[in-house]
């Protein structure tokens, strides 16, 4: 797919705002549409302050800014897909919505056009289903502000052609973006993989262990992590982060290793969502100080260490499974959530002997299934290997 192909983008929330920005920068004409005329409004208005902002500190010229804003096209008339090359959804996540949309998308677009989805935690097999030419669907999983975040997830369903794949994928490399290659099973690889960076975190809160503050601390200052869990979940918003803990628990069968926390669950009930509320597991409110984390490093190590080896048994799983390679899924925690080092690179570094020990001990101790070591860390260990 080339630069004179028309790409469509359906949703003007700040997801389809951020593709729509990316696509007319990368040189083609680009149609935005959204129902709710105020969204759009909405989204021209902000597009246009990024580009400013952009001239502003000297990244591009005005003519570029102009030319760039000239290739978007806002319509609340879905009927404007019609001669697209590709068309991305990235509207509610709601499985029926969707099927009923990518339905209809397939009516108004040609042949050949690509329909592709941009959810974060929804069957690409499901929405595929609903077109009768389910090989040239596709999920394209951006994320969030996706001009500014280098990581784009590929998601080929099984239904998707080969020829899908690739053209999609040819896209976005072209758009200067890092694709990973992902099986379309619950999460993908960023959502599946980080689920314990907030589970684990929670679940030493709420056994005492220590409080939201000093487990942040000991992820940001001893882990290098950019955030702290309770930070970052009050960043992307307890009712939006809750949702996908569900959502990936619900789709694994209730595998007791995704189980969601009613500490969270209580928050989102009381509307505590974090910074866009005011309130979350930390206040934000005017002149409140923020709570000084209990700086012993000994416990610092403790808290740390246990959230690790949880994120590196879900990775260690995550290629058993076959859900990407081992590269995509060590680029997919840099480049999509920041993490510090690649989780397979870390687990090589620490010693997969250490990462097993550490989860048996967890394992034995609290009688669960949520700390049972993958079956590959197990034979690794057993066969002396390494990952890289």
């Amino acid at each position: 797919m080339n630069n004179n192909q028309t790409v469509g983008v359906l949703g003007a929330g700040s997801m389809g705002s951020g593709i729509a920005q990316i696509a007319a920068t990368q040189g083609h004409q680009t149609i935005l549409v959204d129902l709710n005329e105020a969204a759009l409004a909405k989204s021209e208005a902000s597009i246009q302050k990024i580009l400013a902002r952009l001239v502003d500190k000297g990244k591009i010229d005005q003519a570029e800014a102009d030319t760039i804003f000239g290739r978007l096209k806002f319509t609340s008339d879905i009927t404007d897909f019609e001669g697209c090359g590709i068309v991305i959804e990235a509207i509610i996540e709601n499985l029926e919505v969707k099927q009923k949309v990518f339905a209809e998308l397939e009516r108004i677009t040609g042949d050949t056009c690509i329909l592709a989805s941009n959810t974060s935690s929804l069957s690409i097999a499901s929405i595929a289903s609903a077109c009768n030419k389910a090989e040239r669907v596709i999920g394209i999983h951006f994320f969030n502000p996706a001009p500014l975040m280098p990581l784009v997830e590929i998601i080929p369903a099984v239904q998707t052609s080969e020829e899908t794949k690739d053209t999609a994928r040819g896209l976005i490399d072209g758009w200067k973006k890092v694709t990973v290659l992902t099986k379309d099973t619950p999460g993908f690889i960023v959502n599946r993989v980080a689920r314990p960076f907030y589970g684990e975190a929670l679940k030493i809160y709420e056994e005492g262990v220590a409080d939201f503050a000093t487990i942040d601390w000991a992820m940001t200052e001893l882990g290098g992590f950019r955030m702290g869990p309770f930070t970052l979940m009050d960043y992307i918003g307890n009712d939006i982060n809750y949702t996908v803990t569900e959502t990936v628990f619900a789709a694994f069968y209730y595998d007791p290793r995704y189980r969601p926390s009613f500490t969270q669950k209580r928050h989102s009930e009381a509307g505590w969502y974090g910074r866009k509320s005011g309130r979350g597991y930390y206040d934000y409110a005017e002149g409140v100080t923020m709570p000084e984390p209990n700086k012993d490093e000994k416990l610092g190590t403790t808290i740390l260490n246990r959230v690790l080896v949880m994120l590196i048994n879900e990775a260690v799983d995550a290629l058993f499974l076959n859900i990407a390679s081992k590269e995509d899924i060590d680029l997919a925690m840099t480049k999509g959530v920041n993490y510090p080092k690649g989780l397979l690179k870390w687990a090589d570094e620490i010693g997969l002997d250490n990462v097993l020990s550490q989860l048996e001990t967890l394992q034995s101790e609290y009688g669960e299934d949520r700390y049972r070591p993958s079956v590959l860390l197990r034979r690794m260990v057993r066969d002396n290997k390494t990952f890289y």
